[in-house]
């Protein structure tokens, strides 16, 4: 189950990844612990004012909606 979701978490980051690209930064799937997305926020997004917002705002949203179990997505560092 928990390696399904990693799976299906890491497909979802795939295809937003290009759009962080696009800003100069990246995302790296740390862990997924009870529903829990850890994120390392890469380059431009490690640095950024917004990074929060892109995080909770685009990232968490596009992961609850369409990972099951998903409850929220925290940044480590």
């Amino acid at each position: 189950m928990a390696e399904q979701m990693f799976e299906q978490v890491q497909d979802v980051l795939d295809k937003l990844r290009p759009f962080l690209l696009r800003d100069g930064g990246d995302c790296e799937l740390v862990d997924v612990d009870e529903g829990i997305v850890k994120l390392r926020l890469l380059g431009a997004c490690g640095s950024c004012p917004s990074s929060t917002i892109t995080l909770k705002a685009g990232i968490e949203r596009a992961l609850l909606e369409e990972v099951p179990g998903v409850v929220e997505v925290e940044q480590v560092f």
